[in-house]
């Protein structure tokens, strides 16, 4: 049986990934508040207030880190920049991120899923990753094409909160 670390540390040449703490929530609330988060995701709710990021930040602490792993992207200079997170789903684990709009454009995303992927193929031992982006989200298909992710052909309806609605979802996989 394999033990898992509940919050893992990852460094990456400009960041860390690590554990989300409550401290962490107004600055992860204020980049949310922006609707261009929440709009390009499944699970956040809009608007985005800072009880939705503290109730986040407790339900992750209290995940099973054995199926549940996300990591608040930290930057040196600006603190916390974004969300990565793996979770099971299905079959294989399912990767979603977010970064800050200040923060679009500097690699950021790619440098933090590239981190988790190596994490989950290395303390996970998993050999699949899925995920999957909304179809009218370009920036979000360029970041899985460059970390390794390739297209499945599925395109499938997810709902999105902050949107109210199915939104049309392109499947990807990404094989170790």
């Amino acid at each position: 049986m394999c033990s898992f670390q509940l919050s893992p540390t990852i460094t990456t040449e400009r960041l860390t990934l690590r554990a989300p703490a409550l401290a962490d929530a107004p600055k992860l609330a204020a980049q949310c508040a922006d609707f261009s988060i929440p709009r390009m995701t499944t699970r956040m709710p809009w608007p985005f207030r800072l009880e939705d990021a503290q109730g986040f930040v407790e339900k992750v602490t209290q995940a099973d880190p054995g199926k549940h792993q996300a990591f608040v992207v930290d930057h040196p200079t600006f603190g916390p920049v974004g969300v990565v997170g793996l979770h099971a789903h299905d079959r294989f684990p399912e990767l979603g991120y977010w970064i800050g709009r200040s923060h679009w454009g500097r690699g950021y995303a790619t440098e933090a899923v590239r981190a988790a992927l190596s994490w989950a193929r290395h303390q996970w031992k998993q050999k699949v990753i899925q995920a999957g982006h909304f179809a009218d989200n370009h920036a979000s298909a360029g970041v899985l094409v460059k970390s390794g992710f390739l297209y499945t052909g599925d395109v499938v309806m997810k709902h999105s909160i902050a949107r109210g609605e199915d939104v049309p979802t392109r499947m990807m996989v990404w094989i170790a």
